[in-house]
This record gives structure tokens, sequence and C-alpha cells, in this order.
């Protein structure tokens, strides 16, 4: 006779330690413990008789049981045994749990990090933290659809007029799932749908002031600037070594040789790849050794205000050219790149190969090799001391040169 709600929900445990089995039927039974309610279902399967736990009652019903009852005979009809189909699929969800989309970023991350400069690496990583894991870091990253990636991660992002961070957001998310894919982890890069759905990137061009006079008086405004020792030093140091911001900020006390007055960037932090020296002049020194008995006893040579940890914020500079009423529709930090490069050329004439050299651009030979690290480096060194000099001259009113 075929057990019901009724039954199931007053039925009680007897003395017996070995309890009673209620038949249901085909196969399916409730085996009433003092320890609970079980639900259970003999079958043979080549041969042998075995039993499949189908759940625990309240938390399984009567009827959901007859429902697992079910899909365990249509497996048997398949011949598939249940109790194996069973434990593959709790595998399968406990690999899904264990590969979710945080898990395999993360390994993505570390497993390619060789292959970026750190500044790039703080970058991509500040990324996936900030706009990406809170989102769908928690899901098995098989699960992960192309609406998920769309509507919880880059409409936020360009909810935030963010366009070109949703553009770099959305390619991140991209590898990691081409990742997941060569890893058996994921079926396919599903933001390859997304394509149209973003909205258009903006160009960016980083504010630049190239006019000797208006450079003098930016830089007479930067002396007067009293904030953070380390943020003064930044910024003093910014139009003398004029690399890329991300490098000066993260630019370790192990790579200056304050003696021999250079700078030597380890690839691994470049753009391009390749390792860079920068050659100090003697102003670029002076600010350094001023600043070394501060910060000389961590890695950092501008560390953060926070914590000696980690490098200064990558905002840290502009917020002081800010802060001496230069903003970013002005000039920015980026901006002594552009000023180095103008200057220098259309106004002290110095070579353009130097300069580009300098500026850790792609410069190659008359046979098209690419120079070294140390290619042109006293010519680079006299040229770096006389654009020192230059600034200060600019900076103290003795020489403002207009654009030829």
């Amino acid at each position: 006779m075929a057990l019901t709600d009724t039954f199931v929900k007053n039925v009680r445990a007897t003395a017996s330690p070995a309890g009673e089995k209620h038949t249901d039927g085909r196969g399916l039974y409730l085996h009433v413990k003092a320890a609970g309610k079980y639900w259970r279902m003999n079958y043979r399967y080549q041969g042998k008789q075995k039993t499949l736990a189908l759940g625990v009652y309240p938390d399984v019903s009567l009827a959901k049981a007859r429902q697992r009852r079910d899909k365990a005979r249509e497996q048997l009809a398949d011949g598939i045994d249940p109790s194996t189909a069973k434990r593959e699929e709790k595998q399968a969800k406990a690999d899904a749990a264990a590969h979710t989309f945080e898990a395999v970023a993360r390994d993505w991350l570390n497993k390619t990090a060789g292959k970026r400069a750190e500044v790039t690496q703080q970058k991509v990583t500040s990324w996936l933290e900030r706009d990406v894991i809170p989102y769908i870091g928690k899901f098995p990253i098989s699960t992960v659809g192309s609406r998920d990636v769309l509507d919880k991660v880059i409409r936020k992002v360009e909810a935030r007029a963010a366009f070109d961070t949703a553009h770099r957001v959305k390619q991140l998310c991209g590898q990691i799932f081409r990742y997941a894919v060569v890893t058996g982890l994921a079926d396919r890069d599903v933001t390859a749908d997304l394509s149209e759905a973003l909205a258009a990137k903006t160009t960016t061009h980083y504010a630049a002031i190239t006019d000797p006079r208006k450079a003098g008086a930016l830089l007479r405004a930067m002396y007067t600037y009293t904030g953070h020792p380390y943020t003064v030093a930044a910024l003093k140091l910014s139009p003398m070594v004029f690399v890329r911001p991300g490098e000066l900020r993260a630019a370790e006390w192990a790579e200056v040789d304050l003696e021999a007055g250079e700078w030597r960037i380890p690839g691994r932090k470049m753009k391009m790849d390749n390792d860079h020296i920068v050659p100090l002049a003697t102003q670029a020194v002076a600010i350094l050794r001023e600043l070394q008995p501060i910060t000389g006893h961590g890695k950092y040579v501008f560390p953060s205000l926070k914590t000696g940890e980690r490098p200064m914020s990558e905002n840290t500079v502009n917020g002081a050219l800010a802060a001496i009423g230069y903003g970013k529709d002005i000039h920015t930090g980026h901006g002594f790149r552009a000023m180095a490069r103008t200057i220098m050329d259309e106004v002290l004439g110095e070579r353009v190969d130097l300069i580009e050299h300098q500026l850790a651009h792609a410069v190659k030979d008359a046979n098209g090799r690419a120079y070294n690290r140390t290619a042109h480096l006293p010519a680079r060194r006299e040229m770096m001391q006389r654009w020192a000099n230059y600034l200060d001259k600019l900076r103290t009113g003795a020489e403002a040169v207009t654009l030829r």
C-alpha cells in the first residue's frame, strides 16, 4: 500500500535499534529510526542488490522522494547505475563550487603575472577586485553567462561613465574565460557575445603644458606646494625624469644608485617589458637624498601614505597638481612626458632618438634592431642634466624661450 503525507508526518520510531521500513512501491521506502526518517530505494544493477539514499524527511517530501525514485528508474532503464550517477553529480557540484570565477581569475592572475609590468599587474588586480569579483566572483565560472557579465559588471562600470574601463574590464574577463576554456573549466568565452553591447570608448588625451613660459609658471607653483614629503618629492621629480606615473610611484630604493646617479627600472615594471635606465641629474639626486632618511628604510621610494607595503596612489601626483591649480584638464602627471618631448626637441634641439629612448619608446638603429638599455647612455646622461638645468632656469625666470 502506498504511503500518504499524513502517515509519513505522524509515523514514529519504535524501540527497535534497526528502525522500521515502510514501503511506498517500486523500490521506494521510508526508513524510520530514532535519529530521523530516511528515504531509500532498493534496486538491482548488473545482478547486484543496491540501495540508493534519496534524502531525509521533512527536507525531502514524499512527492520529492517519488520524483527522485522515478529519475533513478529512468537511469536504470538507460543502463546507468543511479548511485554512480549521484556520486558523479555530487562531485561535479563540488568541482563547480571550487572553480568559482574568483578562484579561476586569481589563478590566471598569478600564472600570467610574469607577462605584465608590475604597474599593469596592480591595475589589473584592482579592476578585478573592484569591478568584477564582488558581482560574479562567487559563481562557478561554468555557470556565468554573457548577460551576467554585461548586467552585473559592465553596466555598473558604464554607469559611472568609465567607458574605457568598461572595455578593458570586458577584455580582462575574456582572458579569464579563455583560460578557463583551456583548463577545461568552461565551454567558451561568453564575452565574445558582448562586442556590440558596450558603449563606445572615449579617446584619452593627457593634458600637458608644453609652452616654456607656462611650464615655468607650473614649476614655480609646484615648488610652493607644502603637502606630504613623499608627495612633494614625487611632484618635484616628475618633470626631471618624465617616466610614466605608474613607473615613478612604483620606484624602489633597490633600483636607485645615488652614487652613480642612475635609476634602473626592471622590464617587468615597464610598458614595453624592457629594462630601462633613467640617468639622474644632480638636482634629482638631491631630491632623493633628502627623501632617503624618511623612506629609505622601506621598499618603495614613494610609499603609500597609509602603509609602506604598497606604493603611493596613482592619483597622488595629479591630486597635488590640482591642489596648486592645475587640474587634469590643464596638466597631469603623465603630461610631464609631453612637456619634455616637445620642449627638448623644439626648444633645446636635443636629438630626437635620445629623447625617444629616454621616454622608453621603441627606438631602432639603422639596421632595424632595437637599441639595448645602455645605448647612448653617456649622451642621455648629459641630455638629462641639461634638461634639469633648463627646468631650473624656467622656474627662476632666468630663461623662457618661445617655441619655434
